[in-house]
Protein backbone atom coordinates (compact mmCIF):
# COMPACT_ATOMS: atom_id res chain seq x y z
CA UNK A 1 0.00 0.00 0.00
CA UNK A 2 1.39 3.65 -0.97
CA UNK A 3 1.92 5.93 1.77
CA UNK A 4 -0.55 8.40 -0.06
CA UNK A 5 -3.49 6.06 0.06
CA UNK A 6 -2.77 5.06 3.72
CA UNK A 7 -3.84 6.58 7.35
CA UNK A 8 -2.07 7.84 10.11
CA UNK A 9 -4.34 5.35 12.15
CA UNK A 10 -3.32 2.20 9.76
CA UNK A 11 -2.23 -0.35 12.21
CA UNK A 12 1.93 0.78 11.08
CA UNK A 13 1.57 4.74 12.95
CA UNK A 14 -1.87 3.55 15.30
CA UNK A 15 -0.32 3.72 18.57
CA UNK A 16 2.35 6.53 17.33
CA UNK A 17 -0.58 8.31 16.12
CA UNK A 18 -2.66 8.04 19.10
CA UNK A 19 0.41 8.59 21.62
CA UNK A 20 1.38 12.13 19.87
CA UNK A 21 -2.13 13.20 19.96
CA UNK A 22 -2.60 12.46 23.93
CA UNK A 23 0.88 14.28 24.32
CA UNK A 24 -0.52 17.38 22.48
CA UNK A 25 -3.78 17.25 24.19
CA UNK A 26 -2.54 16.93 28.01
CA UNK A 27 -0.25 19.58 27.25
CA UNK A 28 -2.90 21.72 25.57
CA UNK A 29 -5.44 21.18 28.42
CA UNK A 30 -3.05 21.85 31.03
CA UNK A 31 -1.78 25.15 29.79
CA UNK A 32 -4.96 26.63 28.43
CA UNK A 33 -6.57 25.07 32.18
CA UNK A 34 -4.12 27.30 34.14
CA UNK A 35 -5.86 30.02 32.63
CA UNK A 36 -8.88 29.38 34.43
CA UNK A 37 -8.11 28.21 37.97
CA UNK A 38 -5.16 30.43 38.24
CA UNK A 39 -7.31 32.89 40.68
CA UNK A 40 -8.21 30.21 42.30
CA UNK A 41 -4.49 29.03 42.79
CA UNK A 42 -3.56 32.66 43.67
CA UNK A 43 -5.50 32.99 46.51
CA UNK A 44 -5.64 29.33 48.16
CA UNK A 45 -2.11 29.57 47.77
CA UNK A 46 -2.05 33.86 49.27
CA UNK A 47 -0.12 34.73 46.50
CA UNK A 48 -1.68 37.02 44.36
CA UNK A 49 1.42 39.67 44.59
CA UNK A 50 3.24 36.68 42.33
CA UNK A 51 -0.55 35.96 40.02
CA UNK A 52 1.59 36.88 36.96
CA UNK A 53 4.52 34.44 37.29
CA UNK A 54 1.96 31.19 36.79
CA UNK A 55 2.34 32.40 33.36
CA UNK A 56 5.39 33.40 32.78
CA UNK A 57 7.62 30.96 34.43
CA UNK A 58 5.99 28.72 32.31
CA UNK A 59 7.10 30.68 29.14
CA UNK A 60 10.17 31.09 30.03
CA UNK A 61 11.04 27.72 30.68
CA UNK A 62 9.53 26.17 27.78
CA UNK A 63 11.79 28.42 25.99
CA UNK A 64 14.92 26.22 27.18
CA UNK A 65 13.15 22.82 26.79
CA UNK A 66 11.99 23.81 23.29
CA UNK A 67 15.32 24.93 22.52
CA UNK A 68 17.99 22.90 23.78
CA UNK A 69 16.22 19.60 23.44
CA UNK A 70 16.37 20.10 19.55
CA UNK A 71 20.31 19.74 19.53
CA UNK A 72 20.07 16.76 21.75
CA UNK A 73 17.73 14.87 19.44
CA UNK A 74 20.02 15.58 16.64
CA UNK A 75 22.88 13.76 18.18
CA UNK A 76 20.97 11.18 20.01
CA UNK A 77 17.74 10.63 18.67
CA UNK A 78 14.32 11.63 20.09
CA UNK A 79 13.72 8.80 22.65
CA UNK A 80 15.63 9.93 25.91
CA UNK A 81 14.83 13.21 25.90
CA UNK A 82 11.16 12.54 25.09
CA UNK A 83 11.49 9.76 28.04
CA UNK A 84 13.04 12.30 30.60
CA UNK A 85 10.09 15.07 29.09
CA UNK A 86 7.72 13.09 30.10
CA UNK A 87 9.29 12.89 33.78
CA UNK A 88 9.66 16.40 34.05
CA UNK A 89 6.19 17.08 32.95
CA UNK A 90 4.64 14.52 35.12
CA UNK A 91 7.27 15.51 38.63
CA UNK A 92 5.76 19.11 37.91
CA UNK A 93 1.83 18.54 37.52
CA UNK A 94 2.31 16.76 41.02
CA UNK A 95 4.13 18.98 42.27
CA UNK A 96 1.42 21.29 41.40
CA UNK A 97 -1.19 19.47 42.39
CA UNK A 98 0.18 19.21 46.29
CA UNK A 99 1.58 22.93 46.30
CA UNK A 100 1.43 24.37 49.81
CA UNK A 101 2.67 28.01 48.94
CA UNK A 102 3.25 29.96 45.72
CA UNK A 103 7.24 29.51 45.37
CA UNK A 104 6.62 25.78 45.21
CA UNK A 105 3.93 26.67 42.63
CA UNK A 106 6.06 28.82 40.34
CA UNK A 107 9.18 25.49 40.61
CA UNK A 108 6.40 23.17 39.78
CA UNK A 109 5.39 25.57 36.65
CA UNK A 110 9.01 25.67 35.63
CA UNK A 111 9.16 21.91 35.45
CA UNK A 112 5.67 21.79 33.22
CA UNK A 113 7.16 24.52 31.04
CA UNK A 114 10.59 22.54 30.44
CA UNK A 115 8.74 19.18 30.04
CA UNK A 116 6.19 20.63 27.38
CA UNK A 117 8.91 22.52 25.49
CA UNK A 118 10.80 19.58 25.46
CA UNK A 119 8.31 16.80 24.67
CA UNK A 120 6.78 19.56 21.72
CA UNK A 121 9.48 19.30 20.21
CA UNK A 122 10.27 15.53 20.07
CA UNK A 123 6.70 14.95 18.74
CA UNK A 124 7.00 16.85 16.10
CA UNK A 125 10.64 15.24 15.27
CA UNK A 126 8.88 12.07 16.02
CA UNK A 127 6.32 13.19 12.87
CA UNK A 128 8.87 13.61 10.25
CA UNK A 129 10.99 10.93 10.98
CA UNK A 130 8.56 8.09 11.37
CA UNK A 131 5.96 9.97 8.29
CA UNK A 132 6.33 9.87 5.26
CA UNK A 133 5.70 13.04 3.44
CA UNK A 134 2.52 11.92 2.18
CA UNK A 135 1.04 11.82 5.31
CA UNK A 136 2.51 15.01 7.46
CA UNK A 137 -0.07 17.14 6.53
CA UNK A 138 -2.65 14.83 8.19
CA UNK A 139 -0.91 14.31 11.47
CA UNK A 140 0.01 17.97 11.62
CA UNK A 141 -3.48 18.26 10.84
CA UNK A 142 -4.21 15.71 14.01
CA UNK A 143 -1.45 17.31 16.03
CA UNK A 144 -3.67 20.83 15.60
CA UNK A 145 -6.83 19.86 16.32
CA UNK A 146 -5.42 17.81 19.23
CA UNK A 147 -4.16 21.30 20.58
CA UNK A 148 -7.28 23.03 19.35
CA UNK A 149 -9.97 21.12 21.46
CA UNK A 150 -8.48 21.45 24.38
CA UNK A 151 -8.69 25.23 23.95
CA UNK A 152 -12.40 24.48 23.80
CA UNK A 153 -13.14 22.45 26.65
CA UNK A 154 -9.87 23.03 28.58
CA UNK A 155 -11.54 26.06 30.33
CA UNK A 156 -14.38 24.94 31.07
CA UNK A 157 -13.59 21.46 32.20
CA UNK A 158 -11.11 23.08 34.75
CA UNK A 159 -13.58 25.54 36.01
CA UNK A 160 -15.91 22.80 36.81
CA UNK A 161 -13.42 21.11 38.53
CA UNK A 162 -12.66 23.79 40.10
CA UNK A 163 -15.78 24.33 41.43
CA UNK A 164 -16.80 20.87 42.23
CA UNK A 165 -13.77 19.85 43.56
CA UNK A 166 -10.63 21.46 44.05
CA UNK A 167 -7.91 22.89 41.31
CA UNK A 168 -5.81 20.24 42.35
CA UNK A 169 -7.61 17.39 40.88
CA UNK A 170 -6.91 19.14 37.48
CA UNK A 171 -3.22 18.63 37.76
CA UNK A 172 -4.13 15.20 38.88
CA UNK A 173 -6.10 14.44 35.65
CA UNK A 174 -3.80 15.08 33.35
CA UNK A 175 -1.65 11.94 34.81
CA UNK A 176 -3.47 9.24 33.24
CA UNK A 177 -3.36 10.71 30.11
CA UNK A 178 0.17 11.01 30.12
CA UNK A 179 0.84 7.59 30.98
CA UNK A 180 -1.24 6.21 28.44
CA UNK A 181 0.37 8.30 26.20
CA UNK A 182 4.14 7.50 27.40
CA UNK A 183 2.77 3.85 26.70
CA UNK A 184 2.12 4.14 23.11
CA UNK A 185 4.41 5.88 21.99
CA UNK A 186 7.33 5.58 23.65
CA UNK A 187 8.40 1.69 21.78
CA UNK A 188 8.35 3.75 18.12
CA UNK A 189 10.34 6.53 19.80
CA UNK A 190 12.96 4.25 20.81
CA UNK A 191 13.16 2.75 16.90
CA UNK A 192 13.79 6.40 15.60
CA UNK A 193 17.21 7.71 14.66
CA UNK A 194 18.85 10.89 13.19
CA UNK A 195 21.89 11.61 11.52
CA UNK A 196 24.10 12.95 14.26
CA UNK A 197 25.97 16.32 13.71
CA UNK A 198 28.79 18.01 14.75
CA UNK A 199 27.22 21.46 14.70
CA UNK A 200 26.34 23.70 17.83
CA UNK A 201 27.46 21.65 20.87
CA UNK A 202 24.54 21.22 23.73
CA UNK A 203 26.35 23.64 26.06
CA UNK A 204 26.36 26.51 23.36
CA UNK A 205 22.44 26.04 22.46
CA UNK A 206 22.26 26.03 26.41
CA UNK A 207 23.84 28.76 27.34
CA UNK A 208 22.36 31.24 24.86
CA UNK A 209 18.84 29.48 25.61
CA UNK A 210 19.17 30.66 29.03
CA UNK A 211 20.46 34.31 27.85
CA UNK A 212 17.29 34.41 25.99
CA UNK A 213 15.25 33.50 28.83
CA UNK A 214 16.78 35.71 31.05
CA UNK A 215 16.58 38.23 28.20
CA UNK A 216 12.97 37.97 27.41
CA UNK A 217 12.26 37.46 31.31
CA UNK A 218 13.39 41.05 32.08
CA UNK A 219 11.27 42.39 28.22
CA UNK A 220 8.43 40.91 29.71
CA UNK A 221 8.94 42.56 33.10
CA UNK A 222 9.57 45.87 31.34
CA UNK A 223 6.67 45.66 29.56
CA UNK A 224 4.41 45.33 32.66
CA UNK A 225 5.93 48.26 34.14
CA UNK A 226 5.00 50.24 30.94
CA UNK A 227 4.57 53.36 30.82
CA UNK A 228 6.99 54.48 33.72
CA UNK A 229 10.85 55.34 32.65
CA UNK A 230 12.24 52.00 34.67
CA UNK A 231 10.12 50.29 32.46
CA UNK A 232 11.64 51.38 29.34
CA UNK A 233 14.85 50.93 30.56
CA UNK A 234 14.12 47.26 31.22
CA UNK A 235 12.59 46.64 27.45
CA UNK A 236 16.02 48.24 26.08
CA UNK A 237 17.58 45.68 27.75
CA UNK A 238 15.85 43.44 27.50
CA UNK A 239 16.11 43.34 23.55
CA UNK A 240 19.53 43.57 23.67
CA UNK A 241 20.11 40.43 25.58
CA UNK A 242 17.65 38.72 23.14
CA UNK A 243 18.86 40.21 20.16
CA UNK A 244 22.48 37.65 20.21
CA UNK A 245 20.30 34.62 21.15
CA UNK A 246 18.13 34.85 18.60
CA UNK A 247 20.31 35.74 16.12
CA UNK A 248 22.11 32.15 16.57
CA UNK A 249 19.69 29.88 17.54
CA UNK A 250 17.30 30.56 14.70
CA UNK A 251 18.08 29.91 11.05
CA UNK A 252 20.41 32.35 9.41
CA UNK A 253 18.30 35.00 8.31
CA UNK A 254 15.01 34.72 9.73
CA UNK A 255 14.65 37.86 10.96
CA UNK A 256 15.18 39.12 7.28
CA UNK A 257 12.76 36.92 5.70
CA UNK A 258 15.42 35.36 3.82
CA UNK A 259 13.92 32.91 1.23
CA UNK A 260 13.68 29.09 2.40
CA UNK A 261 13.58 27.69 5.53
CA UNK A 262 14.22 31.22 7.81
CA UNK A 263 10.72 32.57 5.79
CA UNK A 264 8.63 29.92 6.86
CA UNK A 265 9.50 30.29 10.29
CA UNK A 266 9.02 34.04 10.27
CA UNK A 267 5.92 33.35 8.82
CA UNK A 268 4.86 31.14 11.34
CA UNK A 269 5.66 33.10 14.02
CA UNK A 270 4.17 35.80 13.12
CA UNK A 271 0.70 34.70 12.44
CA UNK A 272 0.61 32.46 15.32
CA UNK A 273 1.39 35.23 17.25
CA UNK A 274 -1.00 37.70 15.59
CA UNK A 275 -3.49 35.04 15.94
CA UNK A 276 -3.13 33.84 19.87
CA UNK A 277 -3.08 37.29 20.77
CA UNK A 278 -6.01 38.63 19.33
CA UNK A 279 -7.93 35.53 20.85
CA UNK A 280 -7.04 36.67 24.06
CA UNK A 281 -7.96 40.48 23.41
CA UNK A 282 -10.76 39.79 21.64
CA UNK A 283 -12.09 37.90 24.98
CA UNK A 284 -11.14 41.25 26.83
CA UNK A 285 -12.99 43.30 24.12
CA UNK A 286 -16.45 41.37 23.71
CA UNK A 287 -17.09 41.03 27.79
CA UNK A 288 -15.59 44.95 28.86
CA UNK A 289 -16.40 46.62 25.96
CA UNK A 290 -19.82 44.60 24.24
CA UNK A 291 -21.28 43.32 27.47
CA UNK A 292 -21.91 39.69 27.02
CA UNK A 293 -20.60 37.34 29.20
CA UNK A 294 -17.36 34.88 29.45
CA UNK A 295 -19.02 32.12 28.34
CA UNK A 296 -20.96 33.69 25.26
CA UNK A 297 -17.54 35.10 25.12
CA UNK A 298 -16.13 31.72 25.11
CA UNK A 299 -18.31 30.64 22.14
CA UNK A 300 -17.33 33.21 19.75
CA UNK A 301 -13.88 32.47 20.30
CA UNK A 302 -14.60 28.30 19.99
CA UNK A 303 -16.06 29.37 16.32
CA UNK A 304 -12.48 29.47 15.02
CA UNK A 305 -11.27 26.43 17.12
CA UNK A 306 -14.11 24.90 14.85
CA UNK A 307 -13.19 26.35 11.86
CA UNK A 308 -9.73 25.69 12.30
CA UNK A 309 -10.26 21.76 13.16
CA UNK A 310 -12.20 21.30 9.93
CA UNK A 311 -10.00 22.83 7.49
CA UNK A 312 -7.23 21.30 9.64
CA UNK A 313 -8.57 17.51 8.66
CA UNK A 314 -9.76 18.51 5.14
CA UNK A 315 -6.21 20.29 4.76
CA UNK A 316 -4.64 16.29 4.22
CA UNK A 317 -6.84 15.14 1.89
CA UNK A 318 -6.64 18.35 -0.33
CA UNK A 319 -2.77 18.00 -0.05
CA UNK A 320 -3.22 14.02 -1.53
CA UNK A 321 -4.75 15.14 -4.07
CA UNK A 322 -2.52 17.86 -5.68
CA UNK A 323 0.52 15.42 -3.86
CA UNK A 324 1.52 18.52 -2.35
CA UNK A 325 2.03 21.21 -5.10
CA UNK A 326 -0.28 23.55 -3.47
CA UNK A 327 1.09 24.03 0.04
CA UNK A 328 2.79 27.04 -0.87
CA UNK A 329 -0.29 28.54 -1.95
CA UNK A 330 -2.09 27.54 0.81
CA UNK A 331 -0.05 28.72 2.85
CA UNK A 332 -0.31 32.24 1.51
CA UNK A 333 -4.34 31.88 1.21
CA UNK A 334 -4.22 31.11 5.04
CA UNK A 335 -2.28 34.02 5.75
CA UNK A 336 -4.42 36.18 3.93
CA UNK A 337 -7.70 34.70 5.24
CA UNK A 338 -5.64 35.60 8.75
CA UNK A 339 -5.50 38.97 7.36
CA UNK A 340 -9.14 39.21 6.40
CA UNK A 341 -10.57 38.10 9.91
CA UNK A 342 -8.43 40.11 11.63
CA UNK A 343 -9.40 42.93 9.66
CA UNK A 344 -13.22 42.32 11.31
CA UNK A 345 -12.15 41.57 14.05
CA UNK A 346 -10.13 45.15 14.58
CA UNK A 347 -13.72 46.79 14.59
CA UNK A 348 -15.04 44.88 17.15
CA UNK A 349 -15.26 47.73 19.99
CA UNK A 350 -17.18 49.77 17.38
CA UNK A 351 -19.92 46.94 15.33
CA UNK A 352 -21.65 44.27 16.21
CA UNK A 353 -20.95 40.90 17.95
CA UNK A 354 -21.98 39.10 14.65
CA UNK A 355 -19.15 40.99 13.05
CA UNK A 356 -16.29 39.20 15.85
CA UNK A 357 -17.83 35.41 14.94
CA UNK A 358 -17.98 36.17 10.82
CA UNK A 359 -14.33 37.62 11.43
CA UNK A 360 -13.49 33.99 13.70
CA UNK A 361 -14.63 32.14 11.33
CA UNK A 362 -12.32 33.36 8.71
CA UNK A 363 -9.56 33.29 10.58
CA UNK A 364 -10.18 29.51 11.82
CA UNK A 365 -9.89 28.63 8.69
CA UNK A 366 -6.86 30.94 7.81
CA UNK A 367 -4.72 29.49 10.45
CA UNK A 368 -5.84 25.64 9.62
CA UNK A 369 -4.76 26.11 6.30
CA UNK A 370 -1.50 28.06 7.09
CA UNK A 371 -0.74 26.07 10.02
CA UNK A 372 -0.18 22.60 9.21
CA UNK A 373 1.56 23.29 5.89
CA UNK A 374 4.15 25.42 6.80
CA UNK A 375 5.27 22.08 9.07
CA UNK A 376 5.18 19.87 6.50
CA UNK A 377 7.11 22.71 4.47
CA UNK A 378 10.09 23.08 6.75
CA UNK A 379 10.09 19.26 7.26
CA UNK A 380 10.35 18.77 3.45
CA UNK A 381 13.33 21.19 3.49
CA UNK A 382 15.31 20.06 6.57
CA UNK A 383 17.51 16.55 6.10
CA UNK A 384 17.58 13.74 8.48
CA UNK A 385 20.49 15.42 10.52
CA UNK A 386 18.81 18.69 11.19
CA UNK A 387 15.35 17.33 11.91
CA UNK A 388 15.50 17.58 15.81
CA UNK A 389 16.27 21.56 14.87
CA UNK A 390 13.71 22.12 12.76
CA UNK A 391 10.88 20.79 15.52
CA UNK A 392 12.74 23.38 17.98
CA UNK A 393 12.23 25.88 15.93
CA UNK A 394 8.51 25.51 15.25
CA UNK A 395 7.89 24.32 18.62
CA UNK A 396 9.90 27.83 19.12
CA UNK A 397 7.60 29.57 16.79
CA UNK A 398 4.71 28.22 18.23
CA UNK A 399 5.31 29.15 22.00
CA UNK A 400 7.70 32.21 22.05
CA UNK A 401 6.47 34.59 19.50
CA UNK A 402 2.52 34.66 21.13
CA UNK A 403 3.75 34.93 24.74
CA UNK A 404 6.24 37.80 23.79
CA UNK A 405 3.45 39.76 20.75
CA UNK A 406 0.54 39.05 24.24
CA UNK A 407 2.71 40.76 26.41
CA UNK A 408 3.54 43.78 23.86
CA UNK A 409 -0.18 43.60 23.74
CA UNK A 410 -0.59 44.34 27.06
CA UNK A 411 1.45 47.18 27.32
CA UNK A 412 0.17 48.74 24.13
CA UNK A 413 -3.08 48.66 26.28
CA UNK A 414 -1.93 50.21 29.44
CA UNK A 415 0.00 52.43 27.46
CA UNK A 416 -2.86 53.78 25.96
CA UNK A 417 -5.24 54.29 28.98
CA UNK A 418 -2.04 55.81 30.59
CA UNK A 419 -2.37 58.35 27.94
CA UNK A 420 -6.17 58.98 28.76
CA UNK A 421 -7.25 56.96 25.89
CA UNK A 422 -10.58 54.29 26.82
CA UNK A 423 -10.07 51.09 26.81
CA UNK A 424 -12.51 50.86 23.54
CA UNK A 425 -9.86 53.00 22.18
CA UNK A 426 -6.74 51.01 23.42
CA UNK A 427 -8.30 48.03 22.20
CA UNK A 428 -8.68 49.17 18.17
CA UNK A 429 -4.90 50.02 18.60
CA UNK A 430 -3.88 46.87 20.26
CA UNK A 431 -5.88 45.23 17.69
CA UNK A 432 -4.06 47.25 14.60
CA UNK A 433 -0.41 46.16 15.94
CA UNK A 434 -2.00 42.24 15.41
CA UNK A 435 -2.70 43.57 12.12
CA UNK A 436 0.40 44.90 11.21
CA UNK A 437 2.17 41.39 12.27
CA UNK A 438 -0.29 39.50 10.10
CA UNK A 439 0.22 41.70 6.91
CA UNK A 440 4.14 41.30 7.82
CA UNK A 441 4.01 37.60 8.05
CA UNK A 442 1.64 37.75 4.55
CA UNK A 443 5.14 39.46 3.18
CA UNK A 444 7.41 36.64 4.48
CA UNK A 445 4.83 33.72 3.40
CA UNK A 446 5.88 35.07 -0.30
CA UNK A 447 9.77 33.87 -0.03
CA UNK A 448 8.82 30.28 1.88
CA UNK A 449 10.28 29.08 -1.52
CA UNK A 450 13.71 28.19 -1.51
CA UNK A 451 16.15 30.21 -3.91
CA UNK A 452 16.78 28.69 -6.93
Amino acid sequence: MSSSSQSIFSPRYFALSIGIILSVMAVGFEGLSVTTIAPSIAGDLNGLDLFGWIFSTYLLAQIIGTLVVGRIIDRQGPATPFTFALILFVVGLIAAATAGDMYTMIGARAMQGLGAGAMMTCVYTAISLSYPDELRAKILGAFGTAYVLPSMLGPYVAGLIADQWSWRFVFWGILPILIVSALLSLPAFRKLKTQGTQGDSGASATWLAVLLTIGTGIFLVGLSMLPIFTGFVLVLIGLALMGYPLLNLLPKGTLAFRRGMPAILATRGLFFAAYASTQNFLVLALIDVKGITPSQAGLIVASAALSWCLIAYLQGRWDAADQGRGRHTRIILGVLLLAIGIALVFWVPVVTVAVAVIGQIIAGIGIGLAHPISGVVAFSQTGNGDVGETSANLQFADSFTPGVVIGIGGSILVVCQAAGMSLQSGLIVTMGFHLLLIVTSLFASTRIRPAN
